[in-house]
């Protein structure tokens, strides 16, 4: 047992975040012990493999700002994603989101041709029109310099690559040697427009085994690993599958919104993973049940301000 500390305030964010861990009650001291965690695989990072996983939705916000700041300081190795980072970093790349709100009238918005993503608008088309475009571009360019099959990890740097744009998480990911793999890449519209494109070029492929094996490479080769797992979703289970592999994740710190008593994996603690070997049962895991666009930024803010 430890005591309950009150937190004294003034002295920057990094103070802030290590009181937490010692204030008792409910998620701040949560987030402390995630900001300790996280600081500790920083220290040690030469000797820690990184894995980050994340769905789309956060894509779609300034939180890809954040994200791609993690990669651009070399904080990450390894991202799982979803097909719909694909669209919104590509989309984004080029054309504007807007900002609305959870209660607007969706029959209204259908009729003046805007998507609602909670409480992010995108005009139609801002999404399947723009990326249909660089799309069809991009996949002539690969299939004319006689590329017929890459691993998701590889089509990422080429997405990348092609967006070119200093704000775009791929770019970033390509320039840092970042793989990012999606395991489920016909998700969302550039897996479609892949798919439609595999119907007039049928020897062109995704090859998916290759992403596992870097995954199988990355886990069995790791002195340690941890996971930085926001959301959950076919994202996070990718993470924590190949680490059971190993005895589980060193580390592993959750943000998520959702619960477990449905029985989804999206809410399920980083506890119940250590049943199940994802997690080792003598790591260091935290799970923080709140909004990454606010808890994440307020980390990764600090950890700045300290030095990493």
């Amino acid at each position: 047992m430890r005591p309950v500390k009150d937190i004294g305030l003034g002295e920057g964010l990094p103070a802030l975040l290590r009181q937490m861990a010692s204030m008792g009650g409910f998620m701040g001291r949560r987030l402390g012990e995630a900001y300790n965690i996280l600081r500790e695989v920083l220290e040690k990072k030469d000797e820690v493999t990184v894995f980050m996983s994340f769905p789309a939705a956060p894509v779609s916000t300034g939180l890809r700002g954040v994200i791609r700041e993690m990669l651009s300081r070399g904080w990450v190795d390894v991202v799982i994603t979803t097909c719909g980072t694909w669209d919104h970093d590509l989309a984004r790349s080029y054309v504007d989101y807007f900002t609305g709100s959870f209660e607007m009238d969706d029959r209204e918005l259908r009729r003046r041709e805007v998507h609602r993503l909670g409480n992010v608008l995108i005009p139609f088309d801002n999404y399947g029109v723009v990326i249909e475009k660089h799309m069809r571009r991009l996949l002539e360019d690969l299939y004319s310099r006689g590329v017929r099959e890459l691993p998701t990890y590889e089509f990422s740097w080429e997405l990348g690559k092609y967006i070119g744009s200093e704000e775009s998480l791929l770019y970033t990911a390509y320039k840092r040697d970042v793989e990012v793999i999606v395991p489920a890449p016909y998700d969302g519209a550039v897996g479609y427009n892949i798919w439609v494109f595999q119907q007039f070029h049928r020897d062109f492929k995704l090859d998916m085994y290759r992403d596992e094996k870097l995954l199988a490479d990355a886990v069995y080769e790791a002195s340690s690993t941890a996971g930085i797992l926001v959301g959950g979703g076919v994202s996070k289970h990718h993470l924590i599958w190949w680490n059971q592999f190993r005895g589980g994740l060193d580390y592993a710190l959750q943000i998520s919104t959702a619960v477990e008593y449905d029985g989804s994996l999206s809410g399920a603690r980083m506890s119940e993973a250590v049943s199940w070997n994802k997690v080792s049962s003598s790591g260091r895991y935290v799970s923080v049940w709140g909004d990454a666009t606010i808890l994440l930024p307020i980390l990764v803010e600090a950890l700045i301000e300290e030095g990493f």
